[in-house]
């Protein structure tokens, strides 16, 4: 940061000018030790990934392919409800309780039934493209996550007065474009709130509330599996938006990005807020002369535009390799973390048992990420628990246990959903706070990708278990072999502008760099 002096320990509360020589050093002063303030803000913000998993999971139960039974002797089990007879068999469920039954979609084309999921994915996509700058740039942390997350309820619960499938898909797909930012914004906000020694583990906390989201919807399907699918719809968006209001009255903005766009009041009002009490007796103005502006404000001038932090990811060599392979290591993630759960169908699985079974596994997984954060390398960890989960995933194709194949494929998601936990935190500490929620962001484009690739790969091969399992296998494994690409970064201070992440780059060992991304 180009700070000249350090002062000792034991120097005064409120230090003379230019105290600290870097914002990781204010901000461990001020918030080193958690207070109730910050896990409480932590919490709020989190919860944001529980409606996030609401939303991506949701089609599973509303756009079910519904099951039925025969009436009468005009009626062949074996056949399909496209060549019965109409008053030849009953849905088991109202017809209203999917959208295929609902509009009469089982026996058109697949392509069709399909249209409202792929077009929440492609949403995730476009959303991410167009709003992934605001969050570095204008809007920051606080008030981008309240607006995706304002944008996927509102549209989510106008879904549910749809009168056709194609008004429901472009509603999903403006659902979708919310919903991308939710989880980028989530981590990075609770990240920048904390110092060094809780800020790889804060991120537990989404991926606990993602959990929790995942497995509230077959509890909420399942209490309302006799009535509309729009019901479903309404009961997950509505509680969304008094989340919103939560947010937007209770939440602090990340002190980082404050910093970033040299808004010096505001940071200075912000860390003493969030600060422990013994911290406080400064003032805002006191604890903003202790910090060295002056490169600050040339840069964030230089990054104000809306593109900016878009532009930056591209500028540098070091920028765009790391980009590329964790963008590459999360296609892979997403293949595998969609892929199993959607691959259940393969097991003859009952629909609400599978998925409370992977929601569940969420927990464990968290708890693997929590206590590997902090005591593994991420390089390793990641090598190794992606190694397991593909190893796992291309045993269920071809064990014939039914009962193997189950505990193969809980073992193989679980793994997948640590490497996902871990690698969600990896790519946060790859890059400088300038451009970190828009890194983020094009990898999390990258995931919902994947998440598409499967389908159409699962389809082609006609739900074959050896097609569902072998891909998502070796693509969980592939992981573990692009991350050993990248820099080790446990441990390594934040950067919050490009020029000292690069001056940390030339400082590290090139053992540790992966050997191309420095020079």
């Amino acid at each position: 940061m180009g700070i000249e002096t350090t002062l000792p320990e034991e120097s005064p509360l409120l230090p003379e000018k230019h105290r600290f020589a870097t914002l990781d050093d204010a901000i461990d002063y001020y918030t080193g030790e958690v207070t109730w303030r910050q896990l409480l803000q932590i919490t709020i913000i989190s919860l944001g990934y529980f409606f996030d998993a609401q939303q991506t999971f949701i089609g599973i139960f509303t756009d079910a392919q519904p099951k039925w039974i025969c009436l009468n002797s005009d009626c062949i089990s074996s056949a399909t409800t496209c060549t019965l007879p109409p008053d030849s068999y009953s849905w088991v469920s109202p017809p209203q309780s999917s959208t295929v039954s609902t509009w009469s979609l089982q026996c058109g084309d697949p392509i069709i039934a399909a249209l409202p999921s792929t077009s929440f994915f492609a949403g995730a996509i476009a959303g991410g493209l167009l709003l992934s700058p605001l969050s570095d740039t204008l809007l920051g942390r606080k008030r981008m996550l309240v607006f995706c997350c304002l944008l996927m309820s509102v549209a989510g619960a106008i879904t549910a007065a749809s009168i056709n499938i194609w008004m429901y898909s472009f509603l999903r797909f403006i659902s979708g474009v919310g919903r991308n930012m939710i989880g980028g914004c989530v981590l990075v906000h609770s990240a920048e709130l904390v110092g060094k020694k809780w800020r790889p583990k804060v991120g537990v906390f989404g991926f606990v509330s993602f959990a929790l989201g995942f497995l509230s919807l077959p509890l909420i399907a399942f209490l309302l599996r006799e009535n509309s699918w729009r019901f479903v719809y309404l009961s997950t968006c509505i509680p969304c938006v008094f989340y919103c209001l939560i947010v937007q009255l209770f939440v602090d903005e990340s002190p980082r990005w404050l910093f970033i766009r040299s808004r010096k009041t505001e940071f200075a009002e912000t860390l003493l807020r969030i600060s422990s009490p013994e911290r406080r007796r400064a003032s805002a103005t006191e604890l903003s002369e202790s910090i060295n502006w002056d490169f600050v404000d040339q840069q964030s001038q230089e990054t104000m535009s809306f593109y900016s932090s878009i532009k930056l990811l591209f500028q540098e060599k070091w920028v765009r390799r790391r980009l590329v392979i964790i963008s590459a290591a999360f296609f892979c993630v997403g293949l595998a973390y969609y892929g199993l759960p959607f691959s259940l169908d393969a097991l003859s699985l009952n629909l609400y048992l599978g998925v409370v079974i992977n929601a569940l596994m969420e927990f464990p997984a968290s708890l693997i990420a929590f206590i590997t954060v902090g005591n593994v390398d991420r390089r390793i960890s990641i090598f190794g628990l992606s190694t397991v989960s593909g190893v796992c995933g291309v045993l269920v194709a071809v064990v014939m246990n039914k009962g193997l194949q189950m505990g193969l494929e809980i073992a193989a998601f679980t793994t997948a959903v640590t490497v996902f936990d871990l690698i969600m935190i990896y790519a946060l500490e790859l890059f400088p706070t300038c451009v970190r929620n828009s890194a983020l962001t094009v990898a999390r484009l990258a995931v919902n990708l994947g998440g598409a690739i499967f389908k159409l790969a699962a389809a082609a091969g006609g739900g074959d278990k050896f097609v569902s399992f072998g891909v998502t296998g070796v693509a969980i494994f592939s992981v573990g072999v692009l991350v050993s690409l990248l820099p080790e970064t446990r441990g390594k201070q934040w950067s919050d502008l490009m020029a000292e992440e690069a001056h940390q780059r030339y400082q590290a060992v090139p053992a540790t760099e992966g050997g191309s991304d420095i020079g």
